[in-house]
């Protein structure tokens, strides 16, 4: 149970085994963290036995449902928080990045991040620890950059709409995949349930998306869009890509088999991904993704709506904690 007075946060979260009762100050210039308390894994474990030297420093925000973290990132900068902490993986990130679009926080409040999830390419991207009491110590130094805010502009049903994200973006066999994961799965064996259902979507036939840059246009059954170097955790499937150069770098496969998977894959691992014969990069301030059939593209790998859909960049506008 929480309770919001002036100035203080207080209550008590219940984690079955055990209980955390604290009541802290929200002065301006702690960070409030948003996190899942009901969250699995080796890494939250680790997270809930950080909690009670965390809640000494910061005000603590838990979700309560899937989106939640979107509506608390929001709640946070209106009460006056200039730090916000995303404690989780991309997918969480992502809802607090909108929460604080959502309150006109962006370029003003700090985004912060501990790594919690299976990928957490976005932290990796920062450079920031895995190691969580290094990570948060991070965050309490509050060393802060500028980098390029990237969105997606589209129609969801009769309204149109804008979401930012932070890194990656994507179309065709890697949103088709993400539709097809076994949930229980990625529980067990993280990541690998990633490639397990990648390997299902290979099974089908794929509709070519055609990707535009306002002047080249090519087509793919699988198209990448990434603001920073890295995807799928350390794999630098951007190489050139530079947070802060206002561009966003595209990769596109014109067909998508294994042969072509495993040439790209041993070529991120390799440091040569460039050099292959079985993709097309495309760069631009802004480009067009669309497709004769329904598709979803994804954001921060979950799936946002279907395509078409235009792909910007806000630049230098997110403030973000870096090491």
């Amino acid at each position: 149970m929480l309770a919001v007075t002036p100035g203080v946060l207080s209550g008590t979260l219940d984690f079955g085994s055990w209980t955390l009762d604290f009541g802290i100050s929200t002065g301006a210039m702690k960070p409030c963290v948003i996190f899942n308390p009901v969250a699995r894994g080796n890494r939250a474990r680790s997270f809930q036995s950080h909690l009670e030297s965390i809640a000494r420093t910061a005000a603590l925000k838990p979700t309560l449902c899937a989106g939640d973290a979107r509506r608390l990132a929001n709640e946070a900068v209106r009460e006056g928080f200039d730090t916000v902490v995303a404690a989780g993986g991309d997918g969480t990130l992502n809802e607090v990045l909108n929460g604080i679009v959502d309150a006109d926080g962006l370029s003003r409040v700090r985004l912060g991040v501990l790594p919690l999830g299976t990928a957490n390419v976005f932290a990796k991207e920062l450079s920031m620890p895995s190691n969580l009491g290094q990570a948060w110590q991070v965050i309490l130094g509050g060393r802060d950059r500028l980098i390029d805010a990237p969105w997606a502009s589209y129609t969801n049903g009769d309204r149109a709409e804008r979401r930012y994200f932070a890194q990656i973006a994507g179309a065709g066999l890697d949103s088709r995949a993400i539709e097809l994961v076994n949930w229980e799965m990625k529980k067990r064996i993280g990541f690998l349930s990633y490639i397990v259902a990648a390997l299902r979507a290979l099974a089908e036939k794929l509709p070519p998306i055609e990707v535009s840059n306002g002047r080249e246009t090519v087509a793919g059954q699988l198209v990448l869009i990434g603001n920073g170097r890295f995807y799928g955790g350390r794999f630098p499937m951007f190489p050139l890509a530079d947070l802060c150069d206002g561009i966003l770098e595209a990769v596109i496969y014109p067909r998508v088999n294994l042969e072509s998977v495993v040439r790209s894959s041993w070529g991120m691992l390799t440091g040569n991904f460039h050099t292959g014969r079985h993709t097309i990069q495309l760069k631009g301030a802004q480009l067009e993704l669309r497709c004769a059939q329904p598709i979803f593209f994804h954001l921060e790998g979950e799936n946002v709506a279907l395509l078409p859909a235009t792909f910007g960049i806000d630049p230098g506008s997110l403030r973000v904690i870096v090491p």
